[in-house]
């Protein structure tokens, strides 16, 4: 796909993607949606969830863009909302990131609200209190897991680096590259794949083994994870201008074309013995899009057609075989994506964070410019 093609066709896809957008604001109001399945009805899960910043995050991105009055009210009391979660005796975790940047630090950005600048401050206060400085990671989960760091944190990395820009306090960006060392050296394998969750000893920050989690097993390569790590570390390089991480992002983003069958939509794992049958993951295809962009706008101009044409061929073979646009009564804007396979949780669904990041890739295209990650 040409550049002129490409623009051209994808100013055709927002257009109805503004629509589309409009429609589940009506549909979905202040719900807070995960996964919609077979009957095209996203679920409505606690504010503290883990997606809860994707679907204001939709919000706030299309009002930055097309100015509507019910799209910022709709996404106005997220910030807060989460915010009276962190308060009380539920725990988040590492995704407070997910959770405040696209509430907080967006609505600050296009608002200028100081409210929401001191909420996504008090966030980055919360997420880098999980670092493990003996390990040089930031703790994923809760209860008895204080050894477990997962490869979607690169993604969260993003609201350290923001607040020590904002408070001119350079500690936040020092948790954050030497999380994002412990990814280099112990996520992202010699040839691009990665891991989805590493275990480390709390006591001594000696590895103690890989696991599976959502991927096929220890050694397999879950496809999401391969897009966080190629956007986490695309994201790390923009802010620190240390080549190893766009170097690192490059090698999964390899991994991750290398991997994809013909129409560009990546099965759930790369590594599953026999793909015949297995589900695929329009989340981890939308994801990969959005960083793929980012890497095209960071390398020499030589090199970043690949990454570009790439991301174009990506998000037009979900627009084509998984968009919702025939399907007026669908909450979800794509079909066909994968949570967690391997506890047969939510396959084959409408994922609200592959919306949110099919919605960033196609702003960029755009012109978008705003870096949330």
């Amino acid at each position: 796909m040409v550049t002129e093609t490409a623009s051209t066709y994808f100013t055709e896809v927002w257009s109805k993607l503004e629509e589309k957008v409009d429609r589940m604001a009506k549909q979905l109001g202040d719900r807070c949606p995960h996964a919609a399945g077979a009957d095209g009805k996203y679920d409505d899960n606690p504010a503290g969830w883990w997606t809860s910043g994707f679907w204001p995050g939709i919000l706030w991105l299309m009002h930055d863009i097309n100015g509507k009055a019910h799209l910022r009210e709709l996404a106005w009391k997220w910030d807060e909302t989460i915010e009276t979660v962190m308060n009380t005796s539920i725990k988040l975790d590492h995704d407070v990131g997910f959770q405040f940047l696209n509430t907080a630090v967006m609505k600050y950005w296009i608002t200028g609200d100081k409210e929401a600048r001191r909420r996504g401050i008090a966030a980055a206060n919360y997420l880098a209190g999980r670092f493990n400085p003996v390990g040089n990671y930031i703790r994923a989960w809760n209860d008895n897991l204080s050894g477990w760091a997962i490869v979607d944190c690169s993604m969260n990395l993003s609201l350290l680096f923001w607040a020590a820009e904002e408070t001119k306090d350079p500690r936040y960006k020092h948790i954050a590259m030497k999380h994002a060392d412990t990814v280099l050296q112990y996520f992202i394998r010699p040839d691009g794949s990665c891991n989805h969750i590493v275990s480390f000893n709390p006591e001594t920050g000696e590895m103690l083994e890989s696991i599976g989690g959502q991927g096929y097993g220890p050694e397999s390569a879950w496809s999401r994870g391969q897009s966080w790590a190629l956007y986490g570390m695309a994201n790390t390089y923009r802010f620190t201008k240390d080549i190893r991480y766009l170097d690192a992002s490059k090698r999964v983003a390899h991994y991750f074309l290398a991997s994809l069958p013909e129409d560009y939509v990546p099965y759930w794992d790369f590594r599953v013995p026999n793909r015949e049958g297995e589900p695929r993951d329009t989340s981890a295809a939308a994801i990969a899009a959005s960083g793929l962009l980012e890497i095209a706008e960071l390398v020499p101009q030589e090199e970043s057609s690949l990454y570009y044409r790439s991301a174009c061929r990506i998000l037009q073979a979900l627009t084509e075989q998984y968009g919702t646009w025939d399907m007026p009564d669908h909450e979800g804007i794509l079909l066909g994506g994968t949570s967690h396979k391997p506890a047969n949780a939510n396959v084959n669904v409408s994922l609200i964070y592959g919306d949110y990041y099919y919605v960033e890739a196609l702003a960029k295209l755009q012109g978008w410019k705003r870096k949330v990650y």
